[in-house]
């Protein structure tokens, strides 16, 4: 998940973020705010070595929101 994608995303991501990992506190959400470079810095402040996990978690979760591809109806 790029940087745009990440700001696109935020508000429906947020949620899924402290659920999913409840050391962000909210503080911590309004701080980042939509900012890629500053979750990332959240992260690793916060899991340290888990940082690679949890940015795999993040572009997988983002994977999910995006529209399949169209199915050939051509059969």
């Amino acid at each position: 998940m790029n940087a745009d994608q990440f700001k696109g995303k935020w508000m429906q991501f947020k949620g899924e973020l402290k659920k999913q990992y409840g050391k962000f506190t909210d503080d911590d959400l309004k701080q980042i705010e939509g900012n890629h470079d500053k979750f990332v810095g959240k992260v690793q402040e916060r899991y340290g070595d888990t940082k690679d996990e949890l940015l795999k978690w993040a572009d997988q979760w983002y994977q999910k929101l995006a529209p399949e591809p169209p199915k050939d109806k051509t059969r």
